[in-house]
């Protein structure tokens, strides 16, 4: 049987070939690499870098990084531009210039409105203290009854712990004299981290607990403790206080009634506003690193192996005969039209 020879590669512009072969390494297969190669590959003593394989090559933590810094610089431009208006029509109240009534009155509103939306506004990754995490806010709390002091001392005592669904269980927490407040904190953090709940020794010198901002209503609602009688009741578990971490920011409490209201208030609006700006400043070096990060995983051409591929492929399929007619079947199988227009587009 005589085959005659392909006029397929003639035809083929050679720059769409290579690009398409070049931009996915999985469109030859073994069968086709080995076809498309005319010349063996001479292997090297060390391991050759692994092939990266298109748009599974993105690191998709740092674009949700960026995503996510992004968000909480919007929140943060538009509360420092709500503060420095609010701050000028204060200013000028005091000053005894003319300020439409109601307009003071209106901004505080309207900043009050904002901050109420920090969490949906800022995807979750500012805190109420306006401190930014790339893996979420958390809230921070205490609480009442569970301070180091009181947990030092007394006899042995297992603590059991409910947070949360009865379908989590309970767990619990062994104290005993001699305990330091950071093994103390370390015992409920190991038992309270399968929770979603952590414990720490605050900058305060403080037994200090955090769990995700958006899980804090159920934390806070069934926070229950169960003792043997020496630092909590025996018997059932009892329901215990757990006090929230105050906010940076508390727009409720600004009062405009008269001139010292003004006062109180424009201070409290100046402190704000640097809390606002010190918070964008941290954020804009968080988006900074997160789009190096997120450029530093972008899929890159011109991988040696692949070159190698590539310029083999376009080699063979120029030239008429068996090989050619091999190289270009092995290389379409899988192929459609929907998967290199999508592969173009990476261009």
């Amino acid at each position: 049987m005589q085959i005659a020879p392909s006029t397929v590669p003639a035809s083929m512009p050679q720059g769409n070939t290579s690009n398409a072969v070049a931009a996915d390494g999985t469109a030859l297969g073994l069968a086709g690499q080995n076809a498309a190669t005319a010349t063996p590959v001479t292997p090297t003593p060390s391991a050759p870098a692994p092939l990266r394989r298109g748009l599974s090559n993105w690191d998709r933590p740092p674009q949700g990084d960026v995503a996510g810094a992004q968000q909480a610089l919007d929140f943060l431009e538009q509360s420092a531009a709500q503060l420095r208006a609010l701050k000028s029509d204060l200013s000028a109240k005091l000053a005894d210039r003319q300020v439409r009534d109601g307009t003071i009155e209106a901004r505080v509103r309207q900043f009050g409105s904002t901050w109420k939306q920090r969490q949906q506004t800022s995807g979750g990754t500012l805190d109420a203290r306006l401190a930014y995490s790339r893996k979420g806010a958390v809230q921070r709390f205490t609480v009442r009854g569970m301070t180091l002091a009181g947990l030092r001392h007394g006899n042995r005592e297992v603590l059991s712990i409910a947070v949360g669904s009865a379908a989590q269980g309970v767990r619990s927490v062994s104290l005993e004299p001699g305990l330091s407040d950071a093994e103390i904190a370390q015992r409920f953090d190991d038992a309270l981290a399968p929770l979603g709940v952590r414990a720490s020794v605050n900058d305060d010198g403080a037994l200090e607990f955090a769990t995700p901002e958006d899980s804090w209503a159920g934390v806070r609602d069934s926070f229950a403790v169960q003792g043997s009688g020496i630092r909590f009741p025996t018997g059932q578990m009892n329901r215990v206080k757990t006090e929230p971490e105050a906010a940076s920011i508390d727009p409720d409490s600004w009062n405009t009634s008269d001139l010292e209201a003004l006062r109180q208030t424009l201070q409290q609006v100046v402190q704000a506003l640097a809390q606002v700006e010190q918070a964008m400043a941290s954020v804009s070096n968080a988006l900074s690193q997160a789009g190096s990060r997120a450029q530093a995983g972008a899929p890159v051409d011109g991988a040696p192996a692949m070159d190698q591929v590539a310029q083999n492929f376009v080699t063979t399929t120029n030239q008429s005969g068996y090989q050619s007619l091999l190289s270009l079947t092995s290389a379409l199988v899988g192929i459609s039209r929907e998967r290199v227009i999508s592969l173009l587009g990476l261009r």
